[in-house]
């Protein structure tokens, strides 16, 4: 397993108004984050908020390219991200205890944070299609060029780590700094992770490690 310090590129928030970041996704342009009671967009270039939707949001966000997905609860939402309207809901896998969120494949992953698992589940139905244990709690869930990336937050430690999506073996790990939590996770697609900071209120953007 490759193992080394987390590289924080940026550094965005506290928001006003906003107590805890839970989930986060991209859009291509921009990321948007729960906080609770509110969905947020953010433009990353310039760090600033840009619109909020009026939605429960207390846990993981994803993007399919054309609506969000968004952790309420017991539910998980689909929401018109021009609206704000929610157009359909299906179970969530955690009965409230879900973490993070991501789209891949056609199908949403979803995190067990104190189970410490990953769900692949139907997003027309919210079945459960196969589950990846993992070691350590689970915060947010990405995906990226084939690669299956969660954040994890135990005991005051927190790390990114790549997992092997058949075996949920540890391929990699980026140790984030002491006292900085990891929440919500999602890449943008390209060389970095935006990284929700839980009850800092914060986002952080931090490198993604070159293959080889």
């Amino acid at each position: 397993m490759k193992r080394q310090p987390a590289e924080i590129l940026r550094e965005y928030g506290p928001f006003p108004g906003v107590e805890a970041v839970h989930g986060v996704t991209y859009d291509g342009k921009r990321v948007w984050f729960a906080s609770g009671d509110a969905l947020h967009v953010l433009d990353p270039a310039t760090g600033q908020t840009l619109r909020t939707l009026d939605v429960t949001a207390n846990a993981g966000t994803a993007f399919d390219g054309k609506h969000l997905y968004q952790i309420a609860e017991r539910q998980i939402q689909k929401i018109d991200p021009q609206t704000g309207e929610v157009v359909a809901t299906i179970p969530a896998p955690g009965d409230g205890n879900d973490s993070g969120m991501a789209w891949a494949e056609g199908t949403l992953w979803v995190g067990q944070w104190q189970a410490r698992k990953i769900h692949q589940i139907d997003p027309e139905t919210g079945k459960v299609l196969r589950t990846i244990e993992s070691n350590r709690f689970v915060t947010g869930v990405t995906w990226v060029d084939g690669e299956l990336w969660h954040g994890t937050w135990e005991s005051e430690e927190s790390d990114l780590r790549r997992v092997d999506p058949a075996s949920g073996e540890v391929l990699e790990r980026l140790d984030m700094p002491a006292g900085v939590g990891v929440s919500g996770l999602e890449s943008d697609g390209a060389d970095q992770f935006f990284c929700g900071g839980g009850t800092s209120g914060k986002l952080r953007a931090v490198r993604r490690p070159r293959k080889g």
